[in-house]
């Protein structure tokens, strides 16, 4: 009897076992289990659509083929994905669910018959808000209407710009609503976590203020939010009505993670400092995750996500290699970053193995980058804590070093002062000895500066007299000339005169009248009238030009005023110009354009001085040109500029080329011949300017000529 239903029980083992592996031969999948969750890894099929064209009538005739894979992994592709399941429902309940856990996916259709026998279509994905999907899960729940102990044939159509990964469960509400609870869960401890560790290192970053954990607190925000955006919680509580953020978070979130994570690297390990080539490494690698980044936003999603996990992957193992080199280098803290480094890489080849299905698709390959991150960011803090004991220990060591040498350095000290005192002692008397020859060369210097100052100024004063004197001679000779003329035409007058006073009254008037208008006609007497008038006429011009050249020389010099003055600088530039009339040569043309100005507070004789200078230089550059023009000139200028007065002296002559004139207000320079001039005058020009706090500008061409702007405040201060 026991042997008989032993028998039994093996008999019906087989048969069930029989029945399954028949159902999946079939390519049915068999859901029996009330509240069971049953993950179909059997019995998908599976049609890739390259257009991404046809419609779901065209798909009904379209050949599938049978998934050997537990999890079906299609890569990045933009291909629509079709998947075809036949279920059958022998749990007794015929409401089902259907989930595809990756939230990742742009769009999910399903395609089942209703009650009717009609095909109907279910649309969720990221290209809805996320108030309108059907299940309140980050995972795509369709309801499925199964009768029981039927096949029900449903089709899934699937496109997305990530990795195409198919873990597809099949459940009743109740055992869908349990793994929500367990992914909350355990998403929750994962949020905690991260959360906890960012205040700590915020609240560390305010005591030690220190900008590494700035970094890291960014790093760990970023690492977070990753792992909320690839299950999906990203989009269910950060932007739930936002499809834009919705579509492009797999790019932009993979994007700022990646940046974070390298920035806080390059600041945690100090790579310029300790590896120098990794450093510009990093900086490369920035530049390609800007470059994925910016792929995606033209919306070359395949392209930009494939780029980013790329770089994902090889910056993993970049930075380890990093790392270690670091550590080589005898920086401590790089040894947590290393070993967090290293579980942090080992959940990554996981989690990649799980992806091309060489692992299975279960809880711990699912979590296994959370879990590996959570390590890592703990032992990065544990990293900066020590990071601080490292520098702690590294200043100690450094103050006792330098306290060794501040020992040395004093007892180095002690003895070179004995010395030093010697030599300085030797030193102060070679210096007293040199003091006393230097002053004695300065008082011959000042000496002879004087003398040539003065020599200066009775070359300007020598010229100037002999300007004068010339320009003096000129009308006085006018008024000698006319002088003997006029002497003769007043004797003929008086001769005229005489003759009326000989005239005899009491003889024949007449007869004497008629010899008087006689001689008069000899004499000329009305040319003799025009003559005078002529004579004295000359005589008052010359007398009138000799009092303008006193009065133009008292103007000029001014030497009896000390102290400044409000002065018309315009009425300086008209004296200066009469004084020096008889050295400009008749092919010189002055040329004047003197505005109404303000008057200018300064000393008028040593502004004088400054146009004079300048005038006599313009006219000298122009004499010294080689060849000269029909009509050479000098052209005069004065204008107002705000609380400044301009006076522009600009001439035709030979210019100066910008060797020169860099050196042609040093004292003692010039470029005259030997004999010709002291150096002195424009070093004396630019002096006064200065004292009365202006300045001078030089616009020189050569073979153009130069010109000269000064600069003067209205109110001297």
């Amino acid at each position: 009897m026991n042997i008989k239903k032993v028998l039994s029980v093996l008999f019906l083992l087989i048969a069930v076992i029989t029945l399954q592996l028949s159902a999946k031969d079939s390519g049915e999948i068999v859901y029996s289990k009330p509240n069971q969750l049953l993950q179909v890894d059997h019995g998908i099929s599976i049609f890739v659509d390259n257009s991404g064209k046809l419609s779901f009538n065209n798909i009904l005739n379209q050949k599938f083929e049978l998934s050997t894979d537990k999890v079906p992994n299609l890569g990045i592709t933009e291909s629509t994905i079709w998947v075809k399941l036949n279920i059958v429902n022998r749990s007794g309940i015929e409401k089902l669910f259907l989930m595809v856990e990756q939230p990742a996916i742009d769009r999910v259709e399903l395609h089942s018959r209703d009650i009717s026998g009609n095909w109907q279509t279910v649309s969720l994905g990221e290209y809805k808000k996320y108030s309108e999907r059907i299940i309140n899960n980050p995972n795509y729940v369709f309801p499925v209407d199964a009768p029981v102990n039927q096949s029900t044939i449903l089709y899934l159509s699937i496109s997305s710009k990530d990795q195409i990964q198919l873990p597809i469960l099949l459940g009743t509400e109740q055992s869908i609503l349990d793994e929500n609870l367990i992914q909350n869960l355990f998403f929750g401890m994962y949020a905690g976590i991260i959360l906890i560790m960012i205040l700590y290192n915020l609240f560390v970053a305010f005591t030690v203020r220190d900008s590494s954990y700035i970094y890291y607190i960014i790093y760990i925000l970023f690492v977070g939010l990753t792992q909320f955006t690839f299950q999906g919680l990203a989009f269910r509580f950060l932007w739930p009505d936002s499809i834009w953020m919705a579509n492009y978070s797999s790019i932009l979130v993979p994007f700022f993670s990646g940046v974070s994570t390298l920035i806080f690297v390059k600041k945690f390990l100090q790579t310029k400092k300790y590896t120098p080539k990794f450093d510009k490494g990093i900086d490369a690698m920035l530049v390609i995750y800007c470059i994925a980044c910016l792929i995606g936003m033209l919306e070359k999603y395949s392209i930009s996500i494939t780029l980013l996990q790329i770089s994902a992957l090889s910056g993993a193992v970049f930075l380890w290699i990093l790392g270690f080199q670091v550590n080589r280098q005898g920086y401590r803290p790089a040894v947590f970053f290393l070993i967090g480094y290293t579980i942090f890489l080992i959940s990554v080849v996981i989690f990649v193995l799980r992806n091309f299905n060489v692992l299975p698709y279960n809880g711990m390959t699912s979590y296994v980058l959370e879990i590996g991150s959570v390590i890592q960011i703990t032992l990065l803090s544990f990293a900066l804590a020590d990071k601080i004991n490292f520098f702690r220990n590294e200043n100690e060591i450094a103050q006792k070093q330098a306290l060794e040498i501040s020992k040395e350095n004093e007892r180095l000290i002690r003895e070179q002062n004995i010395q030093l005192e010697i030599e300085v002692s030797k030193r102060t008397e070679e210096l007293q000895n040199s003091n006393t020859t230097l002053n004695f060369t300065l008082k011959e210097l000042k000496e002879a500066q004087s003398q040539l100052v003065d020599a200066e100024k009775m070359a300007g004063l020598g010229q100037l007299t002999a300007g004068i004197a010339h320009e003096i001679n000129n009308p006085i000779n006018f008024v000698t000339s006319n002088i003997k003329p006029l002497e003769l035409d007043i004797n003929d007058l008086y001769d005229v005169i005489q003759k009326y006073e000989e005239m005899d009254l009491d003889q024949d008037i007449h007869a004497q009248v008629a010899i008087v208008e006689k001689f008069k006609r000899e004499i000329d007497i009305d040319f003799i009238k025009t003559e005078i008038n002529s004579l004295l006429s000359g005589i008052g011009e010359g007398a009138k030009r000799t009092a303008e050249i006193i009065r133009s020389l008292k103007n000029f010099s001014r030497l009896d005023e000390s102290d400044t003055k409000p002065v018309n600088l315009n009425e300086g530039l008209e004296s200066t110009l009469v004084l020096l009339r008889s050295n400009i040569p008749a092919y010189i043309t002055v040329v004047k354009d003197l505005k109404p100005i303000p008057l200018v507070e300064c000393l008028p004789g040593k502004i004088n001085q400054i146009f004079m200078n300048l005038i006599t230089n313009g006219i000298h550059a122009i004499k010294t040109k080689p060849e000269h023009r029909q009509e050479e000139q000098l052209m005069i200028s004065t204008w107002h500029e705000g609380d400044n007065v301009k006076i522009s002296i600009k001439d035709s002559g030979t210019g100066m080329p910008e060797e020169i004139r860099q050196k042609i207000f040093e004292p003692f320079f010039t470029t005259k011949q030997v004999g010709e001039g002291t150096g002195l005058g424009l070093s004396i020009v630019f002096s006064i300017i200065e004292k009365h706090k202006g300045h001078i500008d030089v616009i020189t061409k050569v073979n153009l000529g130069t010109e000269f702007i000064i600069t003067l405040p209205v109110n001297i201060p």
